[in-house]
């Protein structure tokens, strides 16, 4: 059956993403899926919800297989599994009201304790303006109530005194202002108990107990034996799982009758983790339970479960999708190659054929914008992987009379146009004009982006930092006296670095002249001559609407020594330049990448883009952020364009990166029909 693959993907390392899933675990994922017999769909979260929305209702998937946690909020876990539901789309796993109960440690520990469960001695802190010491046993831990993954704790997270838990509340509030929990350390060893609801009819689905062993030179020297945030992430190696637990067999009873408990009290359903504390002499304290346990290569749950016969994570997954399947009464069918042979829609795939491919800078580059047979090609074969039926319409002064005769359901646009600064809206406008709905920006966009100045002027107007600038005609023009030397110079509407090169910047008015003079002869067009920034590049990736999905940057850095001014020429792209390196996701701090973000959105947003685009940033030689153009047609050929090269790091393959851009036009042509007024019936 098709199964849509829920993800949030890990894209930097820290804190911030630690519960989010690996691009190798992500990979395992599907694999293992399509092994079973699926057809798969992978679909990272990120992002706006409407985004999500669009691509769920262009697939329509039998189930979701879901392990996105959510980024932001006490109830981010929840949140997904709550949109699932107002669609009307199963899911594996437990709903929206157990998610956001065993996210809330502090809720989870009330209800557990008040129904006979072991639990530690704690309290619940969310500020401390009438602080007081709490009744508890020294030493105690502190630690973020609404986190998972041993967020937030290390070894100073246990203290052994008033003031040192007050400095520690305080410090880790700071960082999670939503609450910490403070509880009595327990002493004694880490087990945990999964639940896989379909493994067993015995005990329910619990597993048999586990136990994380620390490599004794991981924990050399620290008093408290706790499995801290830098053992998870940094020092995975120093952990190893091991089931069954070395635990005897009245405790492994108990930790069974436990754990049912806990499962049937909080409603986890499917699949889930609770972990426990046994002292040395061999008490049992429940410390929390995990609703959306980890499934990367190696989990304990994976362990666990080879102890009642499930030996892979082929077997585990298995398991997981028959058990959320019974539950809402879906059929499992494991035929998707017939599945995907349905035809949906009927999809015209608008392009201009590359058919003069320049060699050097200074070669005919007049198609230089244009794809590759191999590209269209690519894009072609994307879509009917979907169950599409592809219709592939070369951009040519004989389209709209070939629109008009080609009944198509929409268009998947890539075409650039012939000529004028208005070419990349020529496609566009005409399926407007006929009421066809497309992919990508409208007209409007399609002209103002193309135009340098004039998306330089309305983002100015909307408070998004871009370099002076000026347009140059002739090259005779008066400079205006606020450009600052050096400058850069390239043709005002061009794309693809056309006419840009190491020579493109000036540091004199006469350098400025003459090459203003031979790029207007050359290109029949203005020359945008603005204020050269020196510093880092970066390109952003958007998908979406007026909330974009922004993925990660890309950082253009550039090897060469010999160069005096860092410049992504037109050479660069046209073949491999050792030149040039790609860095995604681009190695920045939290700040700056925040502010990479922010600009690119806001460049989004400003300028109309809608379902994709491309953002270039540059930073001045003090670190601010600057936009430098939009490319709301960006390239597709697969391995190569920087879109394609960011989208793989952001966890999507190619054929789901078309997806990605397909689904808002299928929303919008579903939207189209329900609005049409419908067919009159003969004799009415």
């Amino acid at each position: 059956m098709r199964i849509a693959f829920t993800y949030n993907l890990q894209v930097m390392q820290g804190e911030e993403e630690a519960e989010f899933d690996r691009l190798d675990t992500v990979k395992a994922i599907a694999e293992s899926l399509e092994r079973i017999g699926h057809e798969v769909e992978q679909i990272e979260v990120s992002g706006p919800a409407s985004r999500l929305v669009a691509r769920l209702e262009a697939l329509n998937p039998a189930l979701i297989f879901n392990t996105a946690e959510g980024r932001h909020n006490r109830y981010r876990e929840a949140f997904y599994p709550a949109l699932f539901e107002q669609l009307g789309l199963p899911y594996t796993g437990s709903d929206a009201y157990v998610c956001a109960l065993t996210l809330d440690k502090h809720l989870t520990k009330l209800q557990l304790a008040a129904e006979g469960i072991p639990t530690p001695r704690w309290v619940f802190v969310s500020d401390l303006k009438h602080w007081t010491p709490p009744p508890l046993a020294y030493p105690v831990i502190v630690k973020p109530n609404f986190e998972g993954s041993s967020k937030g704790i290390t070894q100073d997270s246990v203290v052994e005194t008033p003031e040192a838990l007050f400095e520690q509340a305080k410090a880790l509030l700071a960082r999670y202002p939503s609450g910490v929990i403070i509880e009595e350390y327990i002493d004694g060893r880490d087990v945990t108990v999964s639940l896989l609801e379909k493994a067993s009819t015995r005990t329910g689905g619990v597993l048999p107990a586990a136990e994380f062993i620390i490599a004794a030179d991981a924990i050399a020297g620290r008093k408290y034996n706790i499995y801290d945030f830098s053992l998870k992430h940094l020092s995975p190696q120093a952990v190893r799982v091991k089931a069954p637990a070395d635990i005897t067999p009245e405790q492994a009873t108990e930790f069974c009758r436990l754990s049912k408990k806990v499962y049937r009290l909080t409603g986890v359903r499917d699949l889930g983790r609770t972990d426990f504390r046994l002292t040395p002499d061999g008490k049992i304290f429940f410390i929390e339970v995990n609703a959306l346990p980890s499934l990367d290569p190696g989990a304990v749950t994976y362990v666990a479960a080879q102890q009642v016969g499930l030996q892979n994570m082929d077997a585990v997954l298995d398991t997981v999708i028959r058990s959320a399947a019974d539950r809402q009464n879906v059929p499992i069918v494991k035929n998707h190659l017939r599945a995907r042979r349905k035809l949906n829609y009927r999809v015209g795939l608008t392009y201009n054929l590359k058919r003069v491919v320049p060699k050097a800078a200074g070669d005919d580059d007049r198609e230089a914008e244009y794809d590759a047979p191999y590209t269209v090609e690519a894009v072609g074969n994307a879509i009917a992987s979907y169950g599409h039926e592809v219709v592939y319409l070369e951009a040519t002064p004989e389209l709209p009379s070939i629109l008009a005769s080609t009944q198509v359901d929409f268009v998947f646009n890539i075409a650039e146009g012939i000529q004028g600064r208005n070419r990349e809206a020529q496609v566009p406008a005409i399926l407007e004009l006929l009421g066809i709905p497309y992919t990508g920006s409208d007209p409007a966009t399609l002209s103002i982006t193309l135009d340098k100045a004039l998306s330089k002027k309305i983002l100015t107007q909307a408070g998004i930092p871009n370099a002076k600038f000026t347009i140059m005609r002739t090259g005779k023009e008066r400079l205006p006296r606020s450009l600052s030397f050096p400058v850069i110079v390239k043709p005002v509407a061009e794309g693809s670095s056309k006419g840009v090169g190491v020579l493109s910047v000036m540091e004199t008015e006469e350098q400025l002249r003459e090459t203003v003079s031979a790029l207007v002869a050359r290109y029949k067009q203005p020359a945008l001559v603005e204020e050269f920034l020196s510093g880092r590049e970066f390109t952003i990736g958007l998908l979406g609407g007026m909330r974009p999905k922004v993925l990660p940057p890309m950082e253009i850095v550039f090897n060469n020594p010999q160069s005096k001014w860092s410049v992504y020429t037109f050479e660069h792209k046209l073949q491999y330049n050792d030149e040039i390196r790609y860095d995604v996701p681009a190695n920045v701090e939290p700040k700056l990448a925040r502010e990479l973000e922010r600009v690119a959105r806001a460049a989004f947003i400003a300028l109309g883009c809608r379902d994709v685009a491309r953002i270039d940033l540059r930073l001045n030689r003090n670190g601010k952020v600057y936009f430098i153009e939009c490319n709301p047609l960006p390239g597709l050929t697969p391995g190569w364009s920087d879109l394609c090269l960011i989208s793989d790091k952001a966890g999507m393959d190619y054929r789901t990166l078309i997806g990605e851009i397909m689904a808002p036009a299928i929303q919008r042509l579903r939207e189209k029909r329900k609005a049409a007024p419908p067919p009159i019936k003969n004799g009415s």
